[in-house]
């Protein structure tokens, strides 16, 4: 199997550079994985596709203002540093630019009120940080940091509260999980209203998630682990739930089907998950799933087409194309639901 085989062609106009005014106004996509069956509709319409008895399982990440721009203590050259993952006791991985000119012992100043050190190099430009600061590190960068938006989104975010969930509740994630970002209050009440049980779970978006393949053997990509964590509340809601688990997102299936493979089992637990879903994985803890579109080549196209068959996934990314959705992270929805 290789990475190619998961390769479209993308015209520039269709990759979403800002969120539509109305969350829930984005077109939705629903795919019948079982068979390939296509149609189109909006996605205040996924009310429709829920019963009493499912189970939405969304992940109640909160994205960080995770870049910053600081100054090389000795040279003074201009250094970015995305923070990626919390090593606790204020020692963060980060990737780092341009990352030659970070060795150990590199002190970033990014402002009176914070400054970094280098104290650990590692491969791919990414660099362990121990951040030295006053007060209280978050409350620190909602001042200096800015929104980690992907590199092919090039309009300046006007409201940075729209490159959140509407439930993003644990701070720590470096992307957000865009398939939720679909949803409004107003929305989810008339989910509730069907019988419908909002499950929360927790995965904090790293380098697992928006990290490019570079190999032409899908097989040989290694995931960068990711942290999740599922509460007591949400194991027995899925361990006792009488109608499907539809996941929201590729984040949240991540995290179902980590834990079920531990455990064979829903329960409260945390840790840290480097699964990769390809083709020919079976799955275990979901039975249908809403999510965006994906970059080609990419590990989420893989789960989709895992989930869906990757002819079927092709397919409809094609008349996704035809069809004039918008891609990637503030763009259009799929519900993929089983016959």
């Amino acid at each position: 199997m290789t990475t190619d085989e998961f390769d479209f062609e993308l015209p520039n106009e269709l990759i979403a550079q800002t969120p539509l005014e109305k969350r829930d106004a984005s077109k939705l996509l629903i795919l019948n994985k079982d068979t390939g069956e296509i149609e189109h509709k909006h996605f205040t319409d996924i009310v429709d596709y829920l019963n009493k008895g499912d189970v939405l399982v969304v992940n109640d990440t909160k994205v960080i203002p995770a870049r910053l721009y600081g100054i090389k203590e000795d040279t003074k050259a201009v250094i970015e540093i995305l923070m990626l993952k919390d090593k606790e006791n204020n020692k963060w991985e980060c990737l780092a630019k341009p990352a030659k000119r970070i060795k150990i012992g590199t002190i970033v100043n990014f402002s009176d009120k914070l400054k970094a050190k280098c104290i650990d190099v590692q491969e791919e430009g990414i660099r362990i940080f121990e951040f030295i600061y006053d007060g209280i590190l978050f409350e620190i960068l909602d001042e200096l940091g800015t929104m980690p938006l992907p590199p092919y989104i090039h309009e300046k975010l006007k409201d940075k509260n729209r490159y959140q969930t509407i439930y993003a509740k644990n701070e720590g994630s470096a992307a957000a999980p865009t398939a939720g970002l679909h949803f409004t209050n107003e929305l989810l009440d008339k989910i509730k209203a069907k019988g419908v049980i909002i499950a929360p779970i927790t995965l904090h978006v790293g380098l697992g998630t928006f990290r490019p393949v570079n190999v032409t053997d899908v097989t040989k990509h290694k995931m960068h682990s990711e942290f999740y964590q599922m509460s007591k509340e949400t194991a027995d809601i899925l361990n006792n739930h009488f109608g499907n688990v539809v996941a929201v997102g590729t984040t949240s299936v991540r995290t179902l089907e980590t834990i079920i493979n531990l455990y064979d089992e829903f329960k409260e637990c945390s840790g840290w998950t480097d699964i990769f879903i390809y083709p020919g994985y079976q799955f275990k803890a979901i039975d249908e799933l809403i999510t965006n579109f994906h970059l080609p080549k990419s590990t989420l196209i893989m789960l989709v087409s895992a989930f869906a068959t990757k002819d079927y996934i092709m397919k409809a990314y094609n008349e996704a194309i035809k069809n004039n959705y918008r891609f990637f992270s503030f763009g259009d929805s799929m519900f993929i639901k089983k016959g």
